[in-house]
C-alpha cells in the first residue's frame, strides 16, 4: 500500500482493558524481553542512538483470529471507498500510472538505502512487527529502518512482491517501543484492508499527476478532493488497527500527540489527558458556522485527518461496543482455545 512517501523528499506525515481472570491471562501472556539495548544504525557507519526497547504489557494483548478488515474500517473509509469504485476506469487508470517502473524505482530507492529488520537485525523491532501481524490475522510483511530525521512511516506493496514498511530513524527516537508497535499495527491496517490501489492515486495526485501534462493536471484537478476525503477517512481506520493491537487507547493517543509536538526532549512532560482535552476544546472552537467553515477549509486538502481530531476520534472508538466486542469475542476465543 501506497502513502505519500514514495519518492525521495516527498513525505508522507503519518500513523479496555477486557475482564479476564488472572489464571488466563497467566495461560495467554506473550513472552517479551522485559529489557534489551539496541543499538541502531545511521545509514552509513554512524551510530543512531542506543536506547532501551523495554516493553511491558500490563497484560497479554489478545490476538483477533478471525478478524476482518470490515470489523474494524470506518464508517467514512467504507462510504468513501465506495464512491471511489463507482468511478468508471479508476483502478485500471492507476496501473496505467504507475506501471512497472515506477514500481521498480521505488523499490530501489528505499531497499536501497535502509536496514531489513529480522531476526538478525533489530530483533526487538522484529518481534513487534510479528506480534501485531499475529494480533490483526495478517501475513507479516517486511519491515525496514531508514535514516530521516523527520518522525514518518509508510507502507508499500507493489504487484507480485511481498509487501513492506518503512520506518525513519526520528520515529523510533521518539516513540517508545509501545508506541512504535502502534504505528507499525496502523501501517498494517492499511495492508489488512487492502487500500493499495486508492493510495496509488493519492500519491499520483500528490506528486505525479502535476507532472503528467494534460491528463495529470485533469487527474489531479478533479480526483484531489475526494481522493483526499477517502485518505483522512482511511487513516482513521488504521488508527483503529493500532488500537486492536495495543489495546490501550493512550498508547494510540501518546503518538498522535508526539507526532503533534513531542520531542524526546520532552517526553516525561507530556500529558496524553490534556491532550484529549485540547481535542474536545477544537470540537468547541470549531462548532460555530464560522469555525465550521474554517475547519473544513483547514482540513479540506490534507492527506490526514488532524492530531486532535483523531485523538479524539480513537479514545471515542475505544469506549464503543463495537470494539469492547471485539476484544470480548476474541479473548474467549484465545481462552477457549488455550483451555
Amino acid at each position: 500500500m501506497l502513502t505519500l512517501k514514495w519518492i525521495p523528499d516527498i513525505t508522507r506525515v503519518p500513523f479496555e482493558i477486557q475482564r479476564v481472570s488472572a489464571s488466563t491471562i497467566n495461560r495467554m501472556q506473550v513472552q517479551l524481553p522485559s529489557t534489551s539495548r539496541t543499538s541502531l544504525m545511521y545509514y552509513g557507519s554512524k551510530l543512531f542512538k542506543s536506547q532501551k526497547l523495554s516493553y511491558h504489557r500490563v497484560r497479554a494483548a489478545v490476538p483477533l483470529p478471525d478478524l476482518k478488515a470490515d470489523d474494524f474500517s470506518h464508517p467514512l473509509d467504507r462510504q468513501n471507498t465506495m464512491l471511489l469504485r463507482a468511478i468508471p476506469g479508476l483502478n485500471e487508470l492507476g496501473k496505467l500510472l504507475l506501471g512497472p517502473v515506477a514500481e521498480q524505482v521505488m523499490l530501489l530507492e528505499n531497499i536501497g538505502t535502509s536496514l531489513l529488520v529480522s531476526e538478525e537485525q533489530l530483533p526487538e523491532l522484529h518481534n513487534l512487527l510479528l506480534e501485531a501481524a499475529k494480533i490483526l490475522n495478517l501475513e507479516a510483511p517486511e519491515l525496514y529502518i531508514r535514516q530521516n530525521p523527520v518522525p514518518n512511516a509508510y507502507t508499500l506493496a507493489m504487484n507480485g512482491r511481498k509487501p513492506f514498511i518503512v520506518l525513519h530513524t526520528g520515529l523510533v527516537e521518539l516513540l517508545t517501543p509501545a508506541e512504535i508497535q502502534a504505528v507499525i499495527a496502523h501501517e498494517l491496517g492499511h495492508l489488512k484492508c487492502d487500500h493499495g490501489i486508492w493510495l496509488t492515486f493519492a500519491n499520483i495526485v500528490a506528486v505525479g499527476a502535476y507532472s503528467l501534462p494534460g491528463l495529470g493536471v485533469i487527474i489531479a484537478q478533479t480526483l484531489e478532493e475526494q481522493i483526499m476525503r477517502w485518505l483522512r477517512a482511511a487513516e482513521l481506520t488504521c488508527d483503529r488497527a493500532a488500537l486492536l493491537v495495543t489495546q490501550d487507547p493512550k498508547v494510540v493517543v501518546s503518538v498522535l500527540m508526539k507526532l503533534s509536538g513531542g520531542s524526546p526532549s520532552l517526553a516525561k512532560q507530556l500529558n496524553v489527558d490534556a491532550f484529549l482535552k485540547q481535542a474536545h476544546s477544537y470540537d468547541k472552537a470549531s462548532s460555530s458556522p464560522l469555525g465550521w467553515y474554517l475547519r473544513n477549509a483547514q482540513t479540506r486538502q490534507l492527506s490526514h485527518p488532524l492530531p486532535v481530531l483523531r485523538a479524539r476520534e480513537i479514545d471515542s472508538w475505544a469506549k464503543s461496543s463495537e470494539y469492547q466486542n471485539l476484544i470480548s469475542r476474541a479473548t474467549i476465543f484465545n481462552a477457549e482455545k488455550v483451555g
